[in-house]
């Protein structure tokens, strides 16, 4: 089960060399670089100096690779960030609306997102690896709740949902589910599940939730969220990992088809 001690299980190979293959992408806000598109991009909003994000991703990937607590981290960040001027509250140009706009960059709360983000994400893409890898043996998914202090109302009701790993419903409801969320699932084997069903203690339907529209602002693009989850979290981040690496090995083969299939 996930403490609340800052530290982060050490993720899979594959899914570390994943992150590192990550490009970076310069952001004014945290809407402008949208779900699955982090797949493939590394950004920290309002970092839109190229070399210090590169800088950042590279700290961050020692952190997910070393399994560093987030004093360790922030220990080596801050000052890499106060020594950028990438500190405190700031006047910046949103390159969006061209407005000039009083925001807040570096601080002890912008450095604890950064680490919790990475973490959270690389560790939920990891443990998808693995629930593919073994879900013959043990084809179930229970829902759990994390450590936190006050827990959103929805998740849990959530609590103790008991669905199989190729459920659509993970699809969206993958954890994290939101900003801070410290929900968790746990895989559960046949033999298991048949003890937890006839227990009466588990909800083996998923649930039929309401939606809600949300609107991103920074793109014009129109949402259906299910409720429960925050904007920018309704999607899993293993699958997302899954289906940008298949849409680059299906590029590479195109373009090896393509080389020879030309004539010499």
């Amino acid at each position: 089960m996930p403490s609340d001690s800052d530290k982060y299980d050490f993720v899979p190979t594959d899914v570390l060399n994943w992150f590192k293959k990550k490009a970076i992408e310069p952001s004014f806000d945290y809407k402008d670089v949208w779900k699955q598109e982090h797949t493939n991009a590394f950004t920290v909003a309002k970092m839109l100096n190229a070399d210090l994000l590169v800088d950042v991703k590279t700290l961050v990937e020692d952190a997910i690779e070393q399994g560093q607590t987030f004093a360790q981290f922030r220990d080596i960040l801050k000052p890499l960030l106060v020594k950028s001027g990438w500190w405190g509250v700031q006047e910046m140009d949103d390159p969006l609306t061209k407005e000039t706009k009083t925001v807040q960059l570096g601080s002890e709360g912008r450095i604890k997102t950064i680490y919790r983000t990475n973490m959270r994400t690389a560790r939920a893409a990891g443990q998808w690896e693995r629930i593919e890898r073994t879900k013959r043996a043990m084809p179930y998914l229970l829902y759990q709740l994390g450590p936190s202090v006050e827990h959103r109302v929805d998740h849990v009701k959530w609590k103790d949902l008991l669905l199989p790993v190729d459920d659509e419903w993970w699809q969206q409801h993958m954890p994290p589910n939101g900003w801070g969320c410290k929900c968790w699932i746990r895989q559960v084997s046949k033999y298991e599940y048949g003890k937890l069903t006839e227990s009466d203690k588990v909800s083996t339907t998923a649930p039929q939730g309401k939606t809600k529209q949300w609107v991103n602002k920074r793109t014009g693009e129109v949402e259906t969220l299910p409720e429960g989850i925050e904007p920018g979290w309704n999607y899993n981040p293993g699958q997302a990992r899954e289906q940008a690496m298949k849409a680059d090995l299906n590029k590479k083969e195109a373009r090896m088809r393509e080389t020879y299939s030309k004539p010499l």
